[in-house]
């Protein structure tokens, strides 16, 4: 097989593929895997982050403001709740009627779960919504200070 008998005392190459690499890859994948996949069955939650340092403002009177409650029902600039279908035609309405301010401020209770916010993210972009801010709370200062001595 790996020598012929006209070539004396030369071998003849072998084309067999070396599979080494390829086990390897796929062992780094599986161990991937095996650690990721439990992650994402856990589900995802995010937080928004507490700003530091805010303006408190009030909203100015051609500022839309998206709100969701912890049972996911929607707010329009406070008045409420709406249908997740009349909502929508509310605000292609009102965006189709602008023609360069196309910002939706947007607020969520903390305890939401990730799919209702990306469901609402989703509606406004197809509404035309072009840009989406999201208004965060003030960070409440407890006193607690870490090693470098800044307010935590």
């Amino acid at each position: 097989m790996g020598m012929s008998a006209g070539n004396a005392g030369r071998s003849s190459v072998k084309a067999e593929p070396n599979v080494i690499p390829m086990i390897d890859i796929m062992l780094v994948l599986l161990i991937i895997f095996m650690i990721v996949t439990p992650l994402i069955a856990a589900g995802f939650k995010a937080t928004m982050p507490k700003g530091k340092n805010l303006d408190s403002r009030p909203e100015g009177e051609n500022e839309i403001i998206l709100g969701i409650d912890a049972n996911g029902q929607y707010f329009l600039d406070g008045k409420g709740p709406v249908d997740p279908v009349v909502l929508e035609e509310q605000l292609k309405a009102m965006y189709a009627a602008r023609s360069e301010d196309k910002i939706i401020y947007f607020k969520a209770d903390n305890d939401l779960e990730f799919g209702r916010i990306q469901a609402a993210v989703e509606m406004a972009r197809r509404s035309g919504v072009r840009v989406m801010a999201a208004i965060t709370e003030p960070k409440v200062s407890g006193g607690l200070f870490d090693a470098a001595g800044e307010e935590n």
